[in-house]
Parts: C-alpha cells; sequence; structure tokens
C-alpha cells in the first residue's frame, strides 16, 4: 500500500492506494468516528463488495442505502432516498458515511454527507478507474439537473479515500476506458513526462496489468492532490482539471446523462480543446496528433455526436460553472503539459472547432 497525503490544513486527509485494501479490517474503521455508519452504494456494486465491507463494520452494524446505477440516477430526487434512510434510521450527526461505487455514488454521498445535519464524515471508497483517478479525491459533490451537469453540490472533503485497485478487476472494458480519459487529463495539463509514459504503457493498462494501473492511479492522484492542496475551491489553478469538460458536460446534458459515458464525453472534449488550441497558435499539429492517437488507442472517441448542431453546443455551454459574468471560460492547452484557462476565445475559432470536431450526422 502506498499512502498520499492532501494536504488541506484542519482538513487534510489521506489518500490510500493499494492491492486487497478491502480485506484489511482494519482499513475501513479507523477512519470511522461515532458508532454508526451508513453504506451508500449501488445495485451493481453492492453484490459484489458490500458484504465485504459490511463484514468489517459487523459490530456498527452498518445501515446500506443501495441505489440504482447509472448517471440518468444522479439526481435530487434519487439523492433524497439517502437522507430517507437516515432520518428513519435516526442517524446522527457523528454517523459517518461512506461511498462505495464510482463517481456517481461518490459524487452523491459526499453532498449528503455534507447535507445531513449540515455535515457529517465520510470516507471515499471508490471502485471505477474514474472514481480511483478523479472524482473521489478533492471534495467535489453534487447532483445532475436538467439544464447542466453538476451545477447542484458543494465543496466537502472526505475524511479518507481508499482505493482498493482490486476492484478493477470486476470493472467491464467501456467502464475502464472512460477511466483513462481522466488519466490522460493530467500528462496533458501539467505532467508531460506521464503523457510519455502513458504512449509507452497504454496497452498495459488496457490488458490490466497490475503494476501499470497502481503506477498510473497514484501518479494521477499525486497530480490531483497537489492541484487541489493549492487550490482547494477552484478560484485559480484547480480549474485546469476541467480541460474538456465543458465541451464533455454540454455532450452528457445534450445527450441526456447515460448515453456517453463521463469519460466518453470528457476524451472527445479533451480532442476538442486541443483543437481549438491549435487554431489560436498554442498546439502544434504534431502535438494535437499524438493526442488525438493515444486518445484513439484507449478506445475513447475524438469526436463530438454528430447530432448536437454548434449552436446547441453553444447553449448547452452557456451553462457551465466556470461562466463567470455571463463569459465563457475554456481550459485550453498552452503546450502539452501546460494548460491555461481564459475567457478571451475568438468566437469564430470557438465555432470553427464545433463545427468541424463532430461525427457525421
Amino acid at each position: 500500500m502506498k499512502t498520499l497525503p492532501l494536504d488541506l490544513g484542519e482538513r487534510s486527509y489521506p489518500i490510500h492506494i493499494g492491492s486487497g485494501l478491502l480485506g484489511q479490517a482494519d482499513m475501513l474503521k479507523k477512519h470511522v468516528t461515532g458508532s454508526r455508519v451508513a453504506i451508500v452504494t449501488n445495485e451493481t456494486v453492492a453484490p459484489l463488495y458490500l458484504a465485504k465491507v459490511r463484514g468489517h463494520l459487523g459490530a456498527l452494524q452498518p445501515l446500506e442505502v443501495i441505489l440504482p446505477d447509472g448517471e440518468q440516477y444522479k439526481t435530487l430526487e434519487v439523492l433524497n432516498r439517502i437522507f430517507d434512510a437516515l432520518l428513519t434510521a435516526r442517524c446522527d450527526r457523528r454517523t459517518t458515511v461512506i461511498a462505495l461505487g464510482g463517481g456517481v455514488i461518490g459524487d452523491m454521498a459526499g453532498f449528503a454527507a455534507a447535507s445531513y445535519q449540515r455535515g457529517v464524515p465520510f470516507i471515499q471508497v471508490p471502485t471505477t478507474l474514474l472514481s480511483q483517478v478523479d472524482s473521489s479525491v478533492g471534495g467535489k459533490t453534487g447532483v445532475n439537473h436538467p439544464l447542466g451537469k453538476n451545477m447542484i453540490g458543494a465543496f466537502y472533503q472526505p475524511r479518507a479515500v481508499i482505493i482498493d485497485t482490486d476492484t478493477l478487476n470486476t470493472l467491464p472494458d467501456r467502464e475502464l476506458a472512460s477511466g483513462l480519459a481522466e488519466v490522460i487529463k493530467y500528462g496533458l495539463i501539467r505532467d508531460p513526462e506521464f503523457f510519455a509514459w502513458l504512449e509507452t504503457n497504454l496497452d498495459k493498462l488496457l490488458a490490466r496489468d497490475p503494476e501499470a494501473l497502481a503506477y498510473a492511479i497514484h501518479r494521477s492522484c499525486r497530480n490531483k492532490a497537489e492541484v487541489v492542496a493549492a487550490d482547494e475551491r477552484e478560484s485559480g489553478v484547480r480549474a485546469t482539471l476541467n480541460l474538456g469538460h465543458t465541451f464533455g458536460h454540454a455532450i452528457e446534458t445534450g445527450l441526456g446523462y447515460g448515453a456517453w459515458l463521463h469519460g466518453e464525453a470528457i476524451a472527445a472534449g479533451m480532442a476538442m480543446a486541443a483543437d481549438l488550441s491549435r487554431r489560436l497558435g498554442w498546439l502544434k499539429a504534431a502535438e494535437t496528433a499524438r493526442i488525438e492517437k493515444l486518445i484513439r488507442r484507449a478506445r475513447l472517441p475524438v469526436r463530438a455526436p454528430g447530432s448536437l448542431s454548434p449552436a446547441r453546443f453553444l447553449e448547452l455551454m452557456a451553462v457551465d460553472k466556470k461562466v463567470l459574468d455571463g463569459r465563457l471560460r475554456l481550459v485550453l492547452l498552452k503546450h502539452l503539459g501546460e494548460a491555461v484557462v481564459t475567457d478571451e476565445c475568438p468566437r469564430a475559432e470557438l465555432e470553427a472547432t464545433l463545427a468541424s470536431m463532430r461525427e457525421a450526422a
């Protein structure tokens, strides 16, 4: 096991990464405060890992909240099932909420923990590659709205993140590829040496080589932890973690949540951001070609769906958390390994990218 610290002063916490962590009896219990525990998971993950987690917490008689699986269920209506369960069981403010699942479960359980009795402790136990390298770290929680992705939520840090890399053994191939989008992102925005490592080792990751996966997860988490420690609430450098997300969230909202996986939409969004960066004279054509090649090799899309017109894209992008004072801010690439947030992108160049980076309708 390796442990990364995320340094946020009194809100600091460890990120534990290793094989077989869910089999270690004390791994979860040492981060539980109080005498009550609620495990929030979904219908897919529960048959795989709930019994193992429950077994280590048996004396605490954990409350179990099992939600439907899928991005389309990341709503206020489904979130209310967590509150219903906590209130029915008369959980107090020392109850620890454990998020056992992928990004949707982590975001929803975290938001419930942030809101219930104005805040109870919670622990992230991510079981997908995407949640392990991205959404479980940093304290972003929330739900979707029909008009915009992740528009309702809170910054709320967990007590610990426990990443058992063995959970990836049961992850479908499509979900594994989806997670690789966020792994590639770290190489693009701040770690060009990691990007080069990914070019060399991507086939090992797709083949689920344990050492390669452990290295990619650790390096991704280290990158994210450093950014979050420097800018917890996204007032500066943390916004660069959203490379491709403004485009990607528009795809998810426009198609309907769940039609594309989050990582698939982000992959296409990153390719679009790279294309726009090239049009602005920042990236070289050879660099955009490298980016697209790696994304394709990861079995991810590099084009937006043809059903979304440029005009519709612009409508959807206007409902984005990075919009300030009515100005759309985009995360683009100055160089491979250097991201920048800008609100000065010429409309003509943006429209050219939206028009050209689409699949045939």
